[in-house]
């Protein structure tokens, strides 16, 4: 019969073999198990810079920023190290937030106030302009997507008096 000690013995003896054989997982992989964020230089601001979205190969970056006194959408092409100009996209009467790149990252869908209410709208990189997504939609909206070829968007709304969310074909 085994007694109390005995057991709390074999139970530290358990948990500090685990404890060196997790730590010699640590020590052992040549892959960083425990990783640090890089800052990119030139990339962020003194200013809130939120919701980044990657292009399907991560060279381009997009994300809302407050750094030019307005929110408002940038996109940074990775490669280059360089902010890429989005004309006809940010406005200064109204904020553009929470951007999402498509896989390509010719579209850019986001959230606008520009009609003075949240909306969805999506940016083509081609010909610079945005297309009113959320038009017939109701109550508040939030966190759009968008499918890879840029034809499905999907997006949050309380249209029906709770969150759902609604999937629009262009």
């Amino acid at each position: 019969m085994h007694t109390y000690n005995h057991c709390i013995e074999q139970l530290i003896g358990y948990i500090r073999s685990c404890s060196i054989l997790f730590v010699l997982f640590l020590v052992g992989c040549n892959d960083s198990v425990l990783l640090s964020p890089q800052v990119v230089a030139g990339l962020n601001s003194k200013s809130a810079d939120q919701h980044p979205s990657f292009s399907s190969d991560g060279r381009y970056l997009a994300f809302a920023s407050d750094r030019s006194g307005s929110r408002a959408i940038y996109l940074y092409d990775q490669e280059q190290s360089r902010f890429i100009n989005l004309p006809n996209l940010n406005h200064r009467n109204s904020s553009q937030d929470q951007p999402f790149l498509s896989a390509d990252a010719r579209y850019i869908i986001y959230v606008s106030t520009e009609r003075g209410r949240a909306d969805i709208m999506v940016y083509d990189r081609d010909n610079e302009r945005s297309e009113l997504i959320s038009a017939n939609t109701r109550g508040s909206v939030a966190n759009p997507t968008i499918s890879k070829d840029g034809r499905k968007i999907a997006f949050e709304t309380t249209q029906l008096g709770q969150w759902h969310i609604v999937v629009v074909e262009r």
